[in-house]
């Protein structure tokens, strides 16, 4: 008996650690009300802030006039719009080419005597450049002149005996055809005379041939045989080859689509073109457009057209590359600007303009763009300063500080603000007409004188 109660004690201390009585089994209740009131709190700290974020910010960032307002006048760099008259041109790629090139070969075979130019040299038609050992044509042509003595002794020997026959065949004595006869032998010898005198005046040909003078007016190259050597007139290389740099040619190609324009212009006018060298810096040359090709390359749909240039100083070389620029018309008047400050936006192009301290969006309507120049048709006039440099930090009505745009900075020179004489541009760097207005682009084939 004694066993058996321990035992239900055993299992009483049991269920009495399972089921804790009184206040045990609130503690896990009392918990979990900590738990919501908890996320509560968070629930409403996260409404809070998000209810008081908008007007913090509104409060910390104040409208963009005020803004500017508060933070001071913004620094801009500006440019005075110009009149001024502005070349309308198209440019290309093109290859200097000589005008003739001769390459200057032996007509006869035989020993180079003697070589009378110097490599380099610029020599004018007919001038001497080399001579053959003429020793031999000179004894060949001396046997065709005895030759030709002997056959005219022969042909006055048989006009005499024609004349006897003919007399004897008068009187009865001979027959007429023995006549006949002697008249075919003087017609023989007078083919036979002819023949030798062909072959005289071939041999003196050949002499002359032994002199080898310059078919052309140029420079002449490098030397390709030297004095001594035997030449013959099947050799392929010739004796020298002389160009003709003066006057040269340029050989250059537009796009197709300004065909029609061009086309219309030489219509009217000779057309100018002007050479530039490879980094567009340095005009070479002023010549004359001569003529377009008959075709259009269907590979590069281009033109190829052939300039002219006088090349007095000797500034374009044969298969030197050029810049080249072809002179259409000239822009009387135009309102130009630097193309800095042209800006784009869903409205179409416009400009920022200061008056009064004060920055104003103008819109505008761009003519057309030349190199780093930009001509207005309307929105801008002659001596309103455009912004070229800090448009981003823009918008009407914003205070600025203005300062002329310097030589390296976006305005592209000095002196925008001041007004530029007649041999500037806006902002300082595109040059005045006849001056270099445009640098290499990514595509240099293109014409840069589109309308915009």
């Amino acid at each position: 008996m004694a066993i058996s109660q321990s035992s239900q004690q055993n299992d009483a201390a049991r269920q009495t650690e399972l089921h804790p009585l009184g206040g045990e089994p609130g503690k896990p209740k009392k918990s979990g009300w900590v738990w919501a009131i908890v996320l509560i709190v968070l629930v409403a700290g996260g409404y809070y802030y998000y209810k008081s974020r908008p007007s913090a910010d509104s409060k910390a960032a104040p409208a963009p006039g005020a803004r500017a307002a508060a933070l001071g006048p913004v620094s801009v760099a500006v440019a005075t719009a110009l009149k001024q008259n502005i070349p309308y041109f198209l440019t290309g790629l093109g290859t200097v080419s000589a005008f003739n090139t001769v390459t200057v070969k032996s007509r006869v075979d035989g020993e180079l005597k003697k070589v009378n130019f110097k490599e380099g040299q610029f020599v004018h038609e007919g001038d001497l450049l080399a001579e053959i050992d003429p020793r031999p044509f000179q004894v060949a042509l001396e046997q065709m002149e005895g030759q030709l003595a002997r056959d005219q002794a022969l042909l006055n020997n048989a006009r005499v005996d024609f004349k006897r026959y003919d007399q004897l065949a008068k009187e009865g004595v001979i027959s007429s055809q023995q006549a006949d006869t002697q008249n075919a032998a003087v017609g023989q010898q007078e083919g036979a005379l002819r023949s030798d005198q062909a072959q005289i005046d071939n041999e003196k040909l050949q002499l002359i041939y032994c002199r080898i003078t310059a078919p052309l007016t140029g420079r002449v190259g490098l030397r390709l045989v030297d004095q001594g050597n035997m030449i013959h007139a099947t050799d392929p290389n010739g004796l020298v080859v002389i160009t003709q740099v003066q006057p040269i040619a340029v050989l250059f190609t537009l796009p197709e689509d300004n065909l029609p324009e061009v086309i219309q212009h030489m219509k009217n006018q000779e057309l100018g073109v002007d050479a530039y060298s490879r980094d567009d810096e340095t005009k070479l040359a002023t010549g004359k457009l001569l003529t377009v090709d008959n075709q259009i390359d269907p590979t590069t749909g281009t033109v190829r057209f052939k300039a002219a240039f006088e090349n007095r100083d000797l500034s374009l070389w044969p298969n030197q590359f050029v810049n080249i620029r072809l002179m259409l018309s000239i822009r009387k008047d135009a309102i130009v600007v630097p193309l800095a400050a042209i800006q784009r936006g869903t409205q179409g192009s416009y400009v920022f303009t200061v008056k009064g301290g004060k920055a104003n969006m103008q819109p505008v309507k761009v003519d057309l763009t030349q190199g780093n120049i930009a001509l207005i048709a309307s929105g801008v006039s002659a001596g309103d300063q455009v912004v070229v440099d800090g448009q981003e930090r823009l918008q009407g009505g914003t205070p600025v500080e203005v300062h002329d745009a310097s030589p390296s900075g976006p305005g592209g020179g000095s002196g925008g603000g001041q007004g530029n004489g007649p041999g500037k541009s806006p902002g300082g760097n595109a040059p005045a007409p006849g001056k270099n207005s445009d640098k290499p682009g990514a595509s240099k084939n293109k014409a840069q004188g589109k309308q915009s």
